[in-house]
């Protein structure tokens, strides 16, 4: 029998990653030890792996350049409509990996690190991730910028280059302890900083009224230095610009009164205003007004705006015309609002328009309404922005002015529609009045946009219906569903090489940048030499994460059991203590019958709680006890073991989706708006149990809902539920196994140093749980037995999981981008090749040239 194949080896195999070429190969080797000696002084005999890391980032940097400039000089000779995506967050984990892929030099560079004598994995593995967001809303904006560069979008990311992204989790005693991420302290090789690009962004301060119009003076001055990282899109020569800002004090702060004062205190005191970017919030579904994050929201709005600004005034088409015109501003520039976080983008955009560029307020209304479109992410309450008056008041007094202004004719427009209905007024106002006057930021983005989205199509339903019910009413054709997406060169080709082999070599290599081929894999489904393969990649992935499980976690696990993963933020409505609730009556069969037949599973839960949830870190502590329980008992054998991932972010993710036999997206319906990570598990290969939330509905909708595991009530359950009052104790007297369960964690069993450690869960299941986690239970553990009789007949299993890759092809976020681009900022994706950079300057003209005439055809 030959001998099974490195990891070397299986990567040469490999095509879509490139061509390998003695050319390439020798000019990668060569690069990678000019950087070694120039940029990193070293030689080979006192570098460290962290120095191999840099040398070749540098060296896959080197081939990013000039497709970089490429890409600016051709968009200055075409002068598209630019998109802007404005974020407070971009999650967007490891740079290396992606860009060899992205740019066809995975193969060479593999070859190249293989020649030199050293391991690519093991330099993978020194890049820290970018870890600038704290979940969903982060990674969908790192998936966009991807699809938007590989569609030839001339697009920009704008966000903040948090000094610490989301904190390292630790597990102490079973505990969640934060730690800073201090990601640049290797410093970044994959950013450019731009001095020269440096811009004023004003704070507090008061509004004089002059013969010219109001005016924003005394206030104080924060620099922000903007930082460019490279874009690639799939082997198209594009690469566009993530542009994030850092905080800089100004020269003279604090100093200008400084003969009174304290010099060097004053030198001290620069880090208050440089402590804007110091920081990455890292709350998920959970409002927190502080100053600093209102400081940090308006830092990026009023940065970018200038920004944008400048280049709409310097553009091509400006330079030929003697006066400056901002009609045609929404012609030439679309701005999407990554939910509330930056709507400040409205009335900042408003007082440029009209105090400084001097234009009357209807007009500037207007251009501001055609430029902004905003998306919903989330219908939790509690998740959505009110920012207290004063606060505004004190921090940026001429935008509460010009927050007044906007509400005050939107206000009259309603009154004028529906005289003498006072409570629709107080329900559609910007201005909140109960409980302290606060500015509600959804439906400030909602009057200032031209378009709204929700993230999947029942997020968006419920939105229309029910959230923002009397706006929809007033503008229906302003609300639309744009299904959330993830990009398939990280979710696929990146982490699962296995499966996206196997892939192309079925149905060719055109599906990675067209993924709604994958349903071709439908001739497939009875292919016995197909699913033995399908079968076998993740065979291979599972016993690669096991062995990393060892590594890392010292635990042995048994890699033919069903590994069960629930990975997400920790939150009350994600239900990770449904989870729990199933791993502990699993244990409770085991027990009551060691001889009984037992599916193996492997339940893996991680992910991050936000340090102020006390609730969240109260269920990882449940989950980390359930485990230490679960795994130290010898009746058990090998049938059940849980783990809790440590510290779970982007790059754990890589690892963890291809391995995953089962994918737990259990959520209350009606929660959950979209979810990315269920698309993950799908396109990998995994089966998903789940309820009919977010996008599993549109899941089920493609794969057919036979081919997923769907239980629990639906949003009309839920409904009839809430009206007739929800009651937890009817559930626990009807059900022994649960009330086995509930009545072991309430005695202390797992936790006998402490018996009522986990009182407050076991009340807030009781007296207040929103999100019904008895209502579900039966019909989850009823599910999760279905699950275990079909991992039993594994051909079954494979086949089921072919039709869900082959389904999968709607979940690629080129579809969603697609569908922004041209129902929401009216532009048109183009899978025109830029001329690479050692063509003539000219071909960027010629190519221009085609393009114009193209688009008059």
């Amino acid at each position: 029998m030959a001998a099974p194949l490195s990891d070397h080896e299986k990567r040469k195999q490999i095509s879509i990653r490139g061509i390998v070429g003695v050319e390439n190969v020798s000019e990668i080797k060569k690069g990678f030890n000019r950087h070694l000696h120039f940029t990193l002084v070293k030689d080979r005999n006192i570098a460290t792996h962290r120095d191999y890391y840099f040398a070749l980032a540098h060296t896959v940097r080197d081939h990013l350049v000039g497709r970089w400039i490429r890409t600016q000089q051709f968009y200055y000779e075409t002068d598209p409509k630019r998109v802007y995506y404005l974020s407070l967050e971009f999650y967007m984990g490891r740079t290396l990996q992606n860009t060899m892929i992205n740019l066809g030099l995975q193969n060479a560079c593999d070859e190249a690190i293989y020649q030199l004598g050293l391991d690519m994995e093991d330099l993978e593995e020194v890049e820290e991730d970018a870890g600038l967001g704290n979940g969903g809303l982060g990674r969908l904006a790192a998936c966009f910028l991807d699809s938007m560069a590989t569609l030839g979008l001339a697009a920009y990311g704008y966000g903040i280059r948090y000094e610490y992204g989301i904190f390292n989790q630790r597990i102490k005693e079973g505990w969640q302890v934060e730690e800073a991420d201090d990601w640049l302290r290797h410093g970044n090789p994959w950013e450019k900083a731009r001095p020269e690009y440096m811009l004023p962004v004003h704070f507090y301060g008061r509004v004089e009224e002059t013969k010219k119009g109001p005016k924003w003076v005394d206030t104080q001055v924060v620099l922000a230095m903007p930082y460019d990282t490279p874009v690639p899109g799939y082997m198209n020569n594009t690469v566009n610009t993530m542009r994030l800002w850092s905080a800089r004090a100004p020269n003279d702060f604090n100093l200008q009164d400084f003969n009174v004062g304290d010099y060097i205190q004053a030198v001290l005191d620069r880090n208050l205003a440089e402590n804007i970017s110091r920081v990455l919030y890292p709350n998920d579904h959970f409002f927190v007004g502080k100053e600093l994050r209102l400081k940090q929201e308006y830092f990026v709005v009023a940065a970018t705006l200038q920004d944008i600004i400048r280049r709409f005034k310097t553009s091509k088409r400006e330079h030929t015309s003697s006066t400056i015109s901002f009609d045609t501003f929404p012609d030439k520039v679309a701005i999407q609002l990554n939910d509330t976080h930056p709507a400040l983008a409205i009335p900042e955009l408003m007082r440029i328009l009209v105090d400084i560029e001097k234009l009357h307020w209807d007009k500037a209304w207007n251009i501001t309404k055609r430029t902004f479109a905003y998306t919903n992410h989330t219908v939790l309450p509690e998740a959505l922005e009110r920012w207290p008056i004063q606060l505004l008041e004190t921090l940026l007094p001429r935008h509460l002015q010009i927050i007044y202004e906007i509400n005050q004719k939107h206000l009259d427009r309603i009154a004028a529609l529906f005289p003498k209905d006072l409570d629709r007024l107080r329900r559609t106002s910007l201005i909140e009045e109960d409980g302290g006057k606060r500015i509600n930021m959804a439906h400030l983005c909602i009057v200032g946009s031209h378009a709204v989205n929700g993230v999947a199509q029942i997020h968006s339903n419920i939105i229309k219906t029910d959230v923002f019910k009397d706006f929809s009413e007033l503008e229906p054709d302003k609300f639309q569903n744009k299904t959330n997406g993830i990009t398939p060169r990280r979710w696929l080709l990146l982490c699962n090489p296995g499966l996206a082999e196997l892939i192309a070599e079925a149905i060719g290599e055109e599906y990675v940048k067209d993924l709604s081929q994958l349903k071709k894999l439908n001739d497939f489904v009875d292919d016995d030499t197909f699913i033995r393969d399908i079968s076998k990649v993740k065979q291979d992935n599972k016993e690669k994460f096991a062995q990393y499980l060892e590594k890392v976690y010292k635990v042995k696990i048994n890699p033919s059991s069903m590994f069960d993963v629930h990975v997400k933020r920790i939150h009350e409505y994600k239900r990770q203590l449904l989870n729990c609730l199933h791993i502990i009556s699993m244990y409770n069969r085991i027990k009551k019958d060691p001889t009984a037949p037992f599916v193996p599973r492997t339940v893996i839960i991680g992910g991050k709680a936000a340090p102020g949830y006390h609730m969240a870190k109260m269920i990882i502590k449940l989950i980390t006890s359930v485990a230490e329980v679960v795994n130290n008992d010898p009746v058990l054998d090998d049938k059940l073991k849980v783990i809790f991932l440590e510290n779970y972010r982007v790059s754990l993710a890589e690892k963890v989706i291809p391995a995953t036999d089962l994918s737990e997206q259990i959520s209350l319906a009606g929660t959950e708006a979209s979810g990315t990570g269920n698309m993950k598990f799908m396109l990998n290969g995994a089966l998903t149990i789940g309820t009919m939330d977010g996008a599993n509905v549109e899941m089920a909708e493609e794969a057919g809902e036979d081919n997923l595991f769907i239980f629990g009530m639906r949003v009309e359950d839920v409904s009839e539920i809430d009206k007739k009052g929800y009651n937890a104790m009817k559930y626990y007297e009807q059900i022994p196994d649960l009330k086995q369960v509930i009545d072991q964690i309430k005695s202390g069993f797992f936790s006998p140093q402490q018996p009522a450690l986990f009182k407050d869960i076991t009340e807030m299941l009781f007296k207040h749980d929103r999100f019904k986690v008895f209502a579900d239970y039966e019909d989850y553990v009823c599910c999760q037995e279905r699950v275990s009789r079909l991992y039993q007949k594994p051909k079954e299993w494979t086949k089921k999981v072919i039709k869900n890759i082959a389904a999968s092809g709607k979940f690629s976020s080129d579809r969603t981008i697609t569908e922004y681009a041209t129902e929401i900022w009216g532009v048109e994706p183009t899978d025109l090749k830029i001329p690479s950079p050692n063509e003539p300057r000219e071909a960027i003209e010629e190519t221009a040239r085609a393009l114009k005439k193209a688009s008059i055809l």
